[in-house]
């Protein structure tokens, strides 16, 4: 399986991952609950994930894939240091007020991943 296959196979993941996740901010916030354990394993799997994907990019760029906008790369980098902001933001206390606002940027970071998919076109070298 190519890089790119599993780079492009991620981003849908990701897509669908955060908005999972901002739902459940959601309903965390709605009901006026604690953020729980469960929901920062999720929040961890979801910044690795973004971990993950930032390399494979990296490694697609440096073996001669370009995307045809170079907004890419900011997309890119949005993604993985967006979620780790938030958290530094909220100082990682677990009240459902911080559940609100990891629910906006996790909708935020939707957005900008369904973004990145349409600049993600990439101009191979030979192909």
């Amino acid at each position: 399986m190519s890089v790119l296959l599993v780079h492009a196979g991620l981003t849908n993941t990701l897509l669908l991952y955060t908005l999972a996740l901002a739902a459940w901010s959601f309903v965390v916030f709605f009901r006026r609950a604690e953020i729980t354990p469960a929901y920062w394993g999720a929040f961890a799997i979801c910044c690795g994930m973004f971990g993950v994907q930032f390399v494979l990019g990296l490694l697609l760029a440096l073996g001669g894939g370009t995307p045809i906008r170079w907004v890419h790369y900011l997309y890119g980098t949005l993604g993985v240091i967006t979620l780790p902001a938030a958290f530094g933001f909220t100082r990682g206390r677990s009240t459902f007020h911080e559940a609100l606002v990891y629910g906006v940027v996790l909708l935020f970071i939707a957005g900008v991943v369904a973004r990145a998919r349409i600049t993600a076109v990439l101009a191979l070298p030979g192909v």
